[in-house]
């Protein structure tokens, strides 16, 4: 297959409502920069890629983003996007520092290799299952506000709910027996989001033992030893989440039992290539993965689901990004009944962009 032309397209989206983390408290973030990809092949497929990302993750910025984008176009005229692995390894080079960006090429790549074969790509993967459950996130907010949005969520359909926190413990505590009272039947997860010390991890945990069902990346993500006592010691299972940035760090934190289990960004970690490596770590080490998100089109979170619904060591899903975004361009065929996440059997990603 020959790539005939790709298209470059920064754009930025606006969000429902700031976002808050316990690593970037204030001011709340209010829009995003995305960069989409369209490529075109010869045999006229037209396929989608996206590169989205987090600064205070991964140090990302837009236009550093566009930049490698626009690197990657130019190569990729050279490279047969059917031999997935060769052509991926060759844009990796160019994507140092941008992982978004290579991102985006995979999203693509893996698109046409769905289109090529006619297939939806979860089933292509490997097709253990065509549905997932989904949490979708409570933001750092005062108790009487949380228990508001989550009761607006459980309304909604979602039975899986994760709190964010991070900023205050005694405060996070009091936030999520709120929720519990409010919505005892509706399953609850706390992401600290780095912002706690390990005596402090560990204090929450044990107060939270029978409201929650895990805790994740309570201790800052260079700190394994720290993440690592929390696991041994907690009442509840812990996952690394930014402190998973790759198949190394992914390696390191299964050779030190570090968590009990692994969450897995496309956008972050470089698309599905890299985070079905991560995946495979997490099953030889027996941990659990979950497949998360960062706020993202639902371009992204068709490429984390077709991921999700291939492996059996996928136990959590946390594909919730593109609800955030008011004026996402991407017309998805997955559907969202109830909190879970739905494949249809188009092939490729499933997936147009309006732009």
């Amino acid at each position: 297959m020959q790539i005939v032309d790709v298209e470059v397209i920064p754009v930025e989206l606006n969000l429902h409502h700031p976002a808050r983390t316990a690593y970037r408290p204030e001011p709340g973030l209010e829009r995003v920069g995305v960069v989409f990809v369209r490529v075109t092949a010869r045999q006229g497929q037209t396929a989608w890629g996206c590169a989205s990302f987090d600064t205070g993750l991964t140090g990302e910025r837009l236009s550093d983003v566009v930049q490698a984008c626009r690197a990657c176009a130019d190569r990729a005229h050279d490279l047969n996007p059917l031999n997935t692995e060769y052509a991926l390894e060759e844009l990796a080079r160019l994507t140092e520092g941008t992982p978004a960006a290579l991102c985006a090429f995979d999203l693509a790549f893996h698109d046409l290799l769905g289109l090529a074969a006619g297939m939806p790509l979860h089933r292509l993967l490997g097709g253990y299952r065509s549905r997932i459950q989904t949490s979708v996130t409570v933001g750092v907010m005062p108790v009487r506000e949380t228990v508001q949005l989550a009761q607006v969520r459980a309304r909604q359909g979602f039975r899986i709910l994760k709190i964010k926190g991070g900023l205050d413990a005694n405060e996070d505590v009091r936030r999520v027996k709120a929720v519990h009272q409010a919505l005892p039947t509706i399953v609850l997860r706390l992401d600290a989001d780095q912002g706690y010390t390990v005596r402090q991890a560990l204090d929450v945990a044990r107060a939270l033992e029978h409201e929650l069902e895990m805790l994740e990346q309570p201790t800052p993500a260079d700190d394994l030893e720290g993440l690592a006592e929390v696991t041994r010691h907690s009442p509840l299972p812990i996952l690394a989440d930014q402190s998973v940035v790759g198949p190394a760090s992914a390696l390191e934190i299964a050779a030190r039992r570090a968590a009990s289990g692994m969450s897995v960004k496309l956008a972050t970690c470089g698309g599905v290539r890299c985070a079905r490596q991560v995946d495979t770590i997490a099953r030889a080490a027996r941990m659990d993965t979950m497949v998360s998100c960062v706020i993202e089109p639902a371009l992204l979170i068709a490429a984390g689901l077709s991921f999700a619904l291939s492996s059996p060591n996928v136990r959590y899903g946390d594909l919730d990004g593109h609800l955030d975004l008011i004026d996402d361009p991407t017309v998805a065929s997955f559907r969202l009944q109830d909190g879970w996440l739905i494949a249809t059997d188009v092939p490729g990603l499933g997936c147009t962009v309006e732009l």
